[in-house]
């Protein structure tokens, strides 16, 4: 990765429904636009992700998504309505702060939950983006739910026993998703935590389990920072984030004629390779790249593609 670096410029972004955004810009003021979209939903932006671009090339932007990292309100506060979180909120805040900062085209770049909010913003506005890199592809189908929160159970019975157990007994058989979002909206701060702490457990089974897995890897953050991450992901993933089933799929003609680069690791457990199969075989301007030692987390290998990739679009003119 290129070495770390600090933004230049930072603010809220007043959505006028009672959301601030936060946001922040670094690498080359006159560089070419690239938009940063973070997992989750809710995990918030980090600075690790400014050092995939090239910085002399780039003028890197990152926002931390409603009700996450330094967003306000924060969803780790029961009292936070999300009720103004849907996709449909966040695709319109990425194009409010692209008007905000003044920005023609961008590439855009996020993995996992990001590349699902990558296509619908792309999908809905292609005449903004200049390119695409995605990494652990999803496009946060009904499928997709079901396989990460039940299907993985058959190769971690216990585990997700476990994730089970973490709703009232009455709800074991129903919507576990939308019995954890109760949960984390839960005014008693001990049942919040407790529910926080169970789907984190899940979430980290299922990446230690892939080939350069962590444990920890979800739960390892603060209280407030976990508390928000998990109850936003409750409240997107119980709804299907809000779009039709495979409405990205169906729509991805509307990438054509933007270059995209699609990363994927074969060993990826939460997110088969199948999604990003497919998505490359209806979007013609996209390259998949398959790397085989790699799961959802990554590996030098993968980080390597991503660099590359970002080079190669880096050398282009400003979009």
């Amino acid at each position: 990765m290129h070495p770390p670096i600090e933004p230049y410029d930072h603010g809220h972004l007043d959505t006028g429904d009672g959301h601030l955004v936060y946001w922040e810009v670094c690498g080359n003021p006159e560089g070419k636009p690239a938009l940063v979209v973070h997992g989750g939903p809710g995990s918030g932006c980090t600075p690790r992700q400014r050092r995939a671009f090239d910085p002399g090339r780039y003028r890197i932007i990152l926002f931390d998504q409603r009700n996450c990292g330094r967003s306000l309100p924060h969803a780790s506060d029961p009292a936070t309505d999300l009720t103004t979180n849907t996709t449909h909120h966040l695709v319109a805040d990425m194009e409010r702060l692209r008007e905000h900062l003044g920005v023609d085209r961008w590439l855009l770049h996020g993995g996992s939950w990001g590349s699902t909010l990558i296509l619908a913003y792309a999908e809905a506005h292609p005449e903004r983006v200049s390119e695409i890199v995605l990494a652990g592809v999803t496009m946060t189908r009904r499928s997709e739910i079901d396989w990460l929160y039940r299907g993985v159970s058959r190769f971690l019975p216990e585990q997700w026993q476990r994730f089970r157990s973490g709703v009232p007994e009455d709800e074991r058989d129903g919507d576990l998703l939308a019995a954890y979002a109760r949960l984390m909206s839960d005014p008693d701060p001990d049942v919040r935590a407790r529910a926080a702490h169970a789907w984190a457990a899940w979430e980290d089974a299922v990446i230690a389990h892939e080939v350069n897995g962590a444990p920890n890897a979800y739960s390892d953050r603060p209280s407030p920072a976990l508390q928000a991450f998990v109850r936003i992901c409750a409240h997107y993933f119980s709804n299907a984030a809000w779009l039709e089933e495979g409405a990205l799929l169906r729509d991805a003609h509307r990438l054509a004629g933007i270059p995209g680069v699609l990363v994927h690791g074969r060993l990826d457990l939460g997110a088969p390779l199948e999604t990003a199969w497919r998505l490359a075989r209806a979007w013609p301007d996209a390259r998949l790249v398959v790397v085989d030692d790699s799961g959802h987390t990554g590996s030098d290998a993968m980080r390597r593609e991503i660099r590359a990739a970002m080079d190669r679009f880096g050398a282009a003119p400003p979009g």
